[in-house]
């Protein structure tokens, strides 16, 4: 039988990527993490790591037990969870949401959650989807309100358990420009349109992005500023800095001076959605909740 502690200790190492970083999350000995490490491959007659001067990488059976280990540390998260509420009597929701889609989405969904279910204690986390969507599979928050771009979710997609992504709207990114540029009365534009101009950007991911899809227009962007903030972002463009690509909801609250453009398709756009393990969707608080933010995301208002 696998020992759970033997399975913990390799979901450290493959987090941290070394014995070392490992033990020092677990306050072991960096000794006591490769003993746990060799009893356990022991015991599946099979390497679970490859070590080199660069780290430590998993082996495609240490990839398969790390999926299980996180499998388990959710079950056991979960299972306490349940514990907790039989001896309380009261329901914990915890809910991990990004910045711009928690302000648009959660606050109408979270109220509609107590007034039907005003025993629940409601836990907000906030998190970027990489960071969130783990957390899921892990057990640590129920539920995560979280976005991708192009391609699969974010967050080590393929490990057990298993997502179940459920969507709720798409969010179109708008070029942002200032009223008096020469290309603010227009409906919509594209990006090759805006070949030399400056930009300033609300994150990284969305640099990424945007490097992306002006690869495809012909152009290399010159990207002056980056923010962790879309609003920063837009204050940025309303000062002069440049032009900037901002999702149709992080448009609010306006800034006196803007002009908000679409992009013509193919145009970049968000994916918004939730995420949850599949087999707790029947839990009666998450499923209202997940029914209150398909509402809130179907408002006209919401994109």
């Amino acid at each position: 039988m696998i020992d759970v502690q033997r399975l913990r200790v390799l979901r450290a190492v493959a987090e941290h990527g070394s014995f070392n970083r490992a033990a020092a999350s677990l306050r072991l000995t960096p000794s006591a993490v490769s003993q746990h490490v060799a009893a356990l491959e022991r015991s599946l007659g099979s390497q679970v790591v490859a070590r080199s001067t660069r780290g430590v990488t998993l082996t495609p059976a240490g990839r398969i037990m790390v999926g299980a280990a996180e499998s388990v540390a959710a079950e056991l998260e979960h299972a306490q969870q349940q514990v907790t509420e039989l001896r309380t009597g009261r329901v914990q929701l915890t809910v991990a949401t990004f910045t711009s889609g928690g302000r648009l989405l959660l606050p109408g969904a979270l109220a509609e959650l107590t007034a039907a279910h005003p025993e629940t204690v409601l836990h907000v986390r906030e998190f970027e989807p990489e960071e969130s969507l783990p957390l899921v599979r892990q057990g640590a928050v129920d539920v995560a309100l979280a976005y991708h771009f192009d391609g699969p979710l974010p967050g080590q997609p393929g490990q057990s358990p298993a997502l179940e992504w459920t969507p709720l709207m798409d969010d179109p990114l708008h070029v942002v420009l200032p009223e008096g540029h020469r290309l603010a009365g227009r409906d919509e534009l594209g990006l090759a349109e805006l070949a030399g101009e400056p930009w300033v950007l609300g994150c990284l991911k969305t640099e990424a992005y945007l490097r992306r899809y002006a690869v495809r227009a012909g152009f290399d962007p010159e990207v002056r500023g980056t923010t962790s903030d879309y609003f920063f972002a837009r204050s940025l463009v309303a000062a002069g800095m440049g032009i900037s690509l901002i999702p149709s909801i992080a448009l609010a609250p306006r800034i006196p001076g803007l002009r908000a453009v679409p992009v013509r398709p193919p145009a970049p756009a968000r994916h918004i959605g939730v995420a949850t393990i599949g087999h707790r969707r029947a839990h009666l608080q998450l499923a209202t909740l997940i029914g209150a933010l398909r509402t809130e995301a179907a408002v006209p208002d919401a994109g």
